[in-house]
Order: C-alpha cells, then sequence, then structure tokens
C-alpha cells in the first residue's frame, strides 16, 4: 500500500516589532506622550482638589480651585494658539497610524482582521473623541464661551417666567466653566486609554506571531528527523537484502 505524505508547512515571515505595529505603534506613542504631558493639569480636574495640597511656597500652584481653573484655561488656551506647523504635525503623525493600521489590513490573513480590524476600530473611536470632544473643547474654552445658545435661552426663559406671571421656569441648562474643563479631562482620559487598548492588541499579534512561528519551526523540525529515520531505514534496509542475495544458492553459483 502507498503511502501518502503530506508537505509540511513553510515558515511564513519572520516576526518582528518592525512588521506586526509598524507605524500605528510610534504614532500611539506620540499620542500618549503628549496626553501624558496634560495629565497633571487633568488629575486636579477629575480625582484631586489642589486646596488639598501642601506644597512648598516657592512652587506655582494654585491654592483655590477657581485659580486653578484659571491656570487650566491659560494652559489650554496657549495650546489652542500653537503655530500651525504644530497642527499640521499632529494631524499628519494621526494619519500615520491610520494608513499604517489599512495598510496591514491589505489581504489580511487571520490574524490581521481579528487583530488589525479591532486596532482600527478603536483607533476610529479615538479620532471621534479627539474631534467631537478635544477640538471643540479647546475652541470653547479659547472663546471663553462655555454654553453655545445658553444666554439666549436664560434670557428667553425670564422672559416667558415673567409673561406667565411665574417666578421663573426651572433654571438655564447650560453647563458651566467647570463641567466643561471636566469633560476636556475626561476625554483626554479616555482617548489615552483607547489609545493603550489599541497598543495591547498589537502587543498580542506580535505574540500570537511569534508563537505560530515557534511552533511551525518545532513541526518542520520533527518532520525533518522523521524523513532522516525513513531514509537510514531504507538504506540499512537495502543493505540486509543485497547480503541476503549474496548468500543465497543463486549468488553461489553465479560467483562460480
Amino acid at each position: 500500500m502507498r503511502r501518502t505524505s503530506f508537505p509540511c508547512p513553510r515558515n511564513p515571515q519572520p516576526y518582528s516589532i518592525t512588521n506586526t505595529c509598524a507605524p500605528a505603534t510610534p504614532a500611539i506613542c506620540f499620542f500618549l506622550g503628549i496626553l501624558f504631558a496634560n495629565f497633571p493639569y487633568d488629575y486636579y480636574v477629575l480625582w484631586a482638589s489642589p486646596t488639598a495640597l501642601t506644597t512648598p511656597s516657592s512652587l506655582a500652584i494654585p491654592s483655590t480651585r477657581a485659580a486653578y481653573l484659571d491656570v487650566l484655561e491659560s494652559h489650554l488656551r496657549f495650546l489652542h494658539a500653537s503655530p500651525p506647523l504644530i497642527n499640521r504635525i499632529l494631524h499628519i503623525v494621526i494619519g500615520t497610524g491610520l494608513i499604517g493600521l489599512l495598510t496591514k489590513l491589505y489581504k489580511p490573513s487571520e490574524a490581521n482582521m481579528l487583530f488589525d480590524g479591532a486596532s482600527l476600530v478603536l483607533y476610529m473611536c479615538g479620532i471621534t473623541v479627539y474631534i467631537a470632544n478635544i477640538v471643540k473643547g479647546l475652541r470653547v474654552v479659547s472663546s471663553g464661551v462655555y454654553s453655545e445658545g445658553g444666554a439666549a435661552a436664560a434670557q428667553g426663559e425670564a422672559t416667558l417666567a415673567e409673561g406667565l406671571g411665574i417666578g421663573g421656569i426651572g433654571g438655564s441648562k447650560e453647563i458651566g466653566r467647570e463641567d466643561s474643563l471636566r469633560v476636556f479631562a475626561a476625554s483626554n482620559t479616555i482617548l489615552a486609554l483607547v489609545l493603550m487598548g489599541v497598543l495591547v492588541l498589537q502587543a498580542g499579534q506580535w505574540y500570537a506571531m511569534k508563537k505560530e512561528t515557534a511552533e511551525i519551526e518545532e513541526m518542520d523540525r520533527v518532520a525533518e528527523e522523521k524523513r532522516e529515520r525513513r531514509k537510514d531505514g531504507k538504506g540499512s534496509h537495502s543493505g540486509q537484502v543485497s547480503g541476503e542475495k549474496a548468500r543465497s544458492p543463486v549468488g553461489e553459483k553465479k560467483r562460480l
């Protein structure tokens, strides 16, 4: 009975940080660095109050929350008024990360569909947070108007209350300065978590490719050992057959 042998799979493209994560990973690390630089400002807006600080008098940290919010507003206005070159560099890096993820999805394998597809979804969520909350927040802080139409709505409610002869209708639903700055700080934190999720997915893809390559190399090694043992077995068997023919009577007559 003829034995059928199955070809052993070849090694895939060697894994490396370059061909599994670039160029999205450098762009994400760049964004995380920017968010980390802003984290000292966001921390005292979301989780702590500067009034509880006991710092040396040489440090210029405001002692009241209102004064701290003034410092934060000045910082955000300074960021929003940065030169156009800074904005262009930021948008170029954003586009580089997006193009990198899209390039990895060209003729995707199963691993690319899982890891790079999820990474692209998270990356687009980060871009949405950046456009909808961060950019809009910077514009609101720079303008100093924290509620679009808030003053007109409040005036309209007061006029309606006077016409109806009642004391007032609730209150205006405008978002104040502190709440707007809280939303801005929370958006930075959400964006950082989303980008760290992309890094985790890219690291997971690199580890999965590394394990796959090691398993395929082990399969190749085992298959090669089986082929070598099969060749050695055939060689020893052919030697035994030739020896038996030489010792047979027919072989004796031929020699005579």
